[in-house]
Parts: C-alpha cells; sequence; structure tokens
C-alpha cells in the first residue's frame, strides 16, 4: 500500500491531486491518503480527512512507500519505520504555507539522501515510481545518540573535558557570561 499524508495542519491539495492522477494513470488501487481539512475529493484513491494517532501509526506500518508534505512528524516516522518517503514541500508564494521552511527541510534530508524530493507535481510521479522500486531503507534510532546523551549530560554537569574526545568549553562558557544569556550556574539551578 501506498499512504500519503498532508499532517495534521493544513489541507495540501496539490499533492493529493498529483497522487490521485498518478494513481489513475498507473491503474492503482493500493493509495490510501489522509487528506485533512480539504474539499477536494480524490476520484482514484481511498481516503480519509484525520486519523487519530494509533490508526495513523498502523497505516503507516503497513505501507510499502510514504508520499508527504515536508513535515518533521511523517518523516520522521517514516525514517524510523525504513520507509521510503517522497516528500513534496508545501511553497509559501503558493500559500501552501507561511515561508519556505519545508523547502529548507527537503533540501537538506535530501542532500543526505534520506528522502526522496519531488520539487512538483510533474516530478512527483517520476519520483513515487522510483520509490516503489525500493525495499525498505536504513532506519533510524527513535532515540537520542548515546553520545548526544552523553555530551549533554556532560555540559549540564560541567564536564566537557571529560568526553572522549574532549569537547572545548570556550563558545559555551562565553555564551554563558554573556549578560543577555542567562548563567550556566542559573541554568543548573534551575533557574533560567
Amino acid at each position: 500500500m501506498i499512504f500519503a499524508t498532508v499532517g495534521s495542519q493544513e489541507p495540501f491539495d496539490r499533492l493529493i491531486r498529483a497522487v490521485d492522477e498518478w494513481a489513475a494513470l498507473r491503474g492503482r488501487a493500493d493509495v490510501f491518503a489522509q487528506i485533512g481539512g480539504s474539499t477536494l475529493h480524490p476520484r482514484h484513491i481511498e481516503f480519509t480527512k484525520f486519523l487519530e494517532p494509533a490508526e495513523f501509526n498502523r497505516v503507516i506500518r503497513e505501507a510499502s512507500v510514504i508520499v508527504a508534505h515536508a513535515g518533521m512528524g511523517s518523516i520522521i516516522s517514516a525514517l524510523e519505520l525504513g520507509k521510503p518517503i517522497v516528500v513534496m514541500p508545501r511553497r509559501g508564494a503558493l500559500r501552501e504555507t507561511r515561508n519556505d521552511h519545508q523547502v529548507a527541510t527537503a533540501e537538506s534530508f535530501g542532500a543526505q539522501g534520506r528522502i526522496i524530493v519531488a520539487n512538483g507535481e510533474q516530478d512527483l510521479a517520476e519520483k513515487l515510481d522510483h520509490a516503489l522500486t525500493l525495499g525498505g531503507t536504513d532506519r533510524i534510532d527513535p532515540g537520542a545518540s548515546p553520545r548526544l546523551v552523553a555530551t549533554i549530560r556532560a555540559f549540564l554537569d560541567g564536564n566537557l573535558s571529560e568526553l572522549d574526545p574532549p569537547i572545548s568549553t570556550g563558545k559555551i562558557e562565553a555564551r554563558a557570561n554573556d549578560t543577555a544569556a542567562p548563567s550556566l550556574a542559573a541554568f543548573r539551578a534551575g533557574k533560567a
């Protein structure tokens, strides 16, 4: 099954229309979409406006490919499950969002090779065809890396030099001593 999702914030008719047209052209009957508050009624795919979190998790686990806006929730969910994901970012100029933050997100994850980015409706069909040729992808760990946890713990304890390799505290101390920023001591004491 192919699962298309627009997230829970706003409708994204351009994405859903492109997936609906792709399904019609390919004769696919295995596409399910969560379309949000859209007034669009896709003709060639099954859809619902919203999914409860448990149902969303079930559907995304069953999907072989995810198609989504470039929202962090959708991207992270797909990466944690090792699912190929094709993202088409919402665009500020088209009034699909307030700015182009989704374009930046898509570019960043795309440059890492983590996601497949479709830059428009025509591009989506090609990228979706490609995604279907892929198996699962490398999963990301849903938790923080042990190195990140150790670094944060050492920072809070004031022991960055004890890390292997040690981390310089120059910038952190300079920032903590900045009168505009709360002091490190106040942060540790829970007063910042």
